[in-house]
């Protein structure tokens, strides 16, 4: 069981605690999880939420299940904008604590996680990070080839969200789609989840293929704006081609470029011309991609040494300081290992 979409969870006043938790036990035992695993993903959530009510000003959580190499995981990520924390290794450590309590919940919440990471800035705040999974995780092992982590939530107030993501490692290429269907909600995300498929079905490799293709398969929807990029491992190019307003950066050590996407709608109004805008790569080049639910002008350079963080800690960072709550929500990051 791997889910699209992250549940986002108010933690900004006491009142939720209880639901809150209620919510995440309940997907924890519905995903399978033995009764020893979800009673220490009770213990995670406890800390989290405790930890939210001692330090921070306003905080959510989001939750999701997902599967690494074919174990069944459930990520939780904590953000908030609480004083931020300037020395995070010393906080992790057992017994250390800012408000006079004994100190064990960063500590404890990294013992009884698989994964787990913590990246702060003083005045910022926070975004923690862990996974829990079904069985225990090699503790090193070698980066994948591709790292692709994203976080997409519904317009708050919805239960279904219009944006999707899919990604698709092929023999000496990597696809990845992110769309947007237009407005929220259920004909949105029909949109979305139909696109989705025409992408994962079709054979293609130049994303202005995957595009037109795409468009003639959500004719019946309302449509959708979409960026499709592909990595070529032999030619180390990437190939991007968008419709409408998803934003992509692709930054590197040595230069960041943005995307401009073609006006238009995919499956209403593509537009007649196409092309693809290839992009060369380098060493530690990482490529985002957001929908227009959040504002235009993020950007990854405000967030120093994130990259030696997982992506999920990138993709968090950005929708906590760039979410316009008005609509459904996505980031994307991927990063390639040569």
């Amino acid at each position: 069981m791997d889910s699209r979409i992250h549940v986002s969870h108010r933690a900004d006043d006491r009142s939720y605690f209880a639901i809150l938790k209620k919510e995440i036990h309940a997907l924890a035992v519905s995903a399978g999880f033995s009764e020893r695993k979800v009673g220490e993903i009770d213990i995670i959530v406890a800390e989290m939420v405790s930890n939210l009510a001692k330090h921070a000003r306003g905080g959510q959580l989001l939750t999701k299940l997902v599967k690494e190499d074919q174990l069944q995981g459930i990520e939780i990520i904590a953000i908030d904008n609480g004083p931020g924390m300037v020395d995070v290794s010393r906080m992790v450590a057992d017994g250390v604590s800012t408000k006079n309590t004994l100190g064990h919940g960063l500590g404890a919440m990294k013992r009884l996680a698989d994964v787990f990471q913590v990246y702060s800035q003083k005045e910022w705040g926070t975004v923690i990070l862990a996974r829990v999974f079904e069985k225990e995780i090699p503790l090193f092992k070698k980066p994948a080839q591709v790292e692709i982590k994203a976080i997409a939530i519904p317009k708050p107030g919805e239960d279904q969200c219009g944006d999707g993501y899919y990604y698709q490692a092929v023999p000496d290429h990597i696809r990845l789609f992110l769309g947007d269907g237009l407005g929220h909600g259920a004909e949105a995300d029909k949109a979305v989840s139909k696109a989705i498929e025409a992408f994962e079905r079709c054979p293609e490799t130049n994303p202005v293929e995957i595009i037109r293709y795409i468009d003639s398969s959500v004719k019946k929807t309302r449509g959708l704006v979409a960026t499709v990029a592909v990595f070529n491992s032999k030619e180390k190019k990437w190939k991007l081609c968008g419709v409408g307003n998803i934003a992509t950066k692709i930054s590197g050590p040595a230069s960041s470029r943005g995307y401009m996407a073609y006006n238009g709608i995919v499956g209403v109004n593509l537009p007649r011309t196409l092309n693809a805008q290839v992009i060369e790569y380098e060493k530690g080049q990482h490529l985002v991609m957001c929908s227009d639910g959040l504002k235009s002008r993020w950007d990854t350079v405000r967030y120093p040494g994130i990259l030696r963080y997982d992506l999920s800690i990138m993709a968090a960072s950005l929708l906590k300081d760039f979410a316009r709550n008005t609509d459904d929500m996505s980031v994307v990051a991927c990063k390639i290992n040569l």
